[in-house]
């Protein structure tokens, strides 16, 4: 396995999401990177066709949690029963220990179980019952959200938000790409061979961090981070966790191009998926990724 590279990932994965390139590098990025992905889009657009093919095609277990509102913080995590056999109490593991994890709807969840996931998520384990216990490497979270539903749904809080360390859209495909899904010109996810494995993914991951940032770089990253927490139409500017957020994606995707070093194009193509969601804009009529693509201009003379 060790032949295969990033690159033949994503020309795998462009077989089962067709004329999806920049949604797929996003996504693969946001893994490599080490982070996890809020993918905000309609119903039916290949979410979950993304997130099983991965899984399969990384050799990595795989889990989807549909979100309600009477889901309960166990229901994920796990709970600690009785054992009448051991004659103890036994941690019994919940949907969150599996490598890659689907959280669907998150929002439909309540802000209690919302928090369940924010250890998860930003130190690879959970604490139940006073204990410890870690999740598996890698740990992925791939969570979706409909934008155009507002009943019976629980916004994220700013601090659920920066966990994730991009938010994107996948969108409706093209007319090509259409015309060939009805032609069935598309490989089905549960049929798909692992190409890799946790320790590949493991190996990339650690290349990505080596991946060389120039003082240049690393200025336009803490400039653009200043204007966010200085600028009057933001009310929450670009947090340090955003900023180490950036710098990892920025890496990640230099290495999905093929380079060891990071060029300024790749900023102009990660930043409104990084920056988008972290920042709370003043006035509630304004999207945070609108904002993002303002400083851009406005900090670095290009958008995205």
């Amino acid at each position: 396995m060790s032949s295969i590279t990033p690159q033949t990932l994503l020309a795998a994965l462009g077989e089962i999401l067709l004329d999806k390139e920049k949604a797929l590098r996003l996504v693969v990025a946001g893994l490599l990177a080490g982070g996890h992905v809020l993918v905000e889009d309609l119903p039916g657009v290949g979410k979950t066709t993304l997130a099983l093919g991965l899984s399969r095609l990384l050799g990595l277990d795989f889990t989807r949690v549909q979100m309600t509102a009477d889901l309960l913080p166990g229901d994920l995590i796990g709970v600690t029963l009785f054992d009448p056999e051991q004659k103890g109490f036994a941690f019994h593991p919940g949907p969150l220990f599996h490598a890659v994890v689907l959280i669907d709807e998150i929002n439909r969840a309540s802000p209690r179980t919302q928090s369940a996931l924010l250890e998860a998520m930003a130190e690879g384990q959970v604490s139940v019952d006073g204990r410890s216990h870690p999740l598996p490497h890698p740990f992925f979270v791939i969570a979706t959200q409909n934008p155009k539903e507002h009943a019976g749904v629980f916004p994220l809080p700013e601090s659920q938000l920066d966990r994730f360390m991009i938010r994107m859209a996948i969108g409706y495909p093209s007319a090509q790409a259409e015309l060939q899904l009805l032609a069935g010109k598309h490989r089905d996810p549960a049929l798909l061979l692992p190409l890799a494995d946790a320790s590949l993914v493991a190996a990339w991951q650690g290349t990505v961090r080596q991946v060389f940032l120039s003082d240049e770089i690393t200025a336009m990253i803490l400039a653009l981070a200043r204007q966010s927490r200085s600028d009057a139409r933001i009310a929450l500017g670009l947090s340090p966790r955003g900023v180490l957020a950036l710098k990892a994606m920025v890496q990640a995707w230099a290495y999905l191009q093929g380079r060891d070093f990071v060029v300024p194009e790749d900023l102009q193509a990660v930043s409104v998926a990084v920056v988008g969601h972290r920042l709370l804009p003043v006035a509630a009529q304004q999207d945070g990724s609108d904002l993002a693509t303002l400083l851009m201009q406005e900090v670095w003379g290009f958008g995205p």
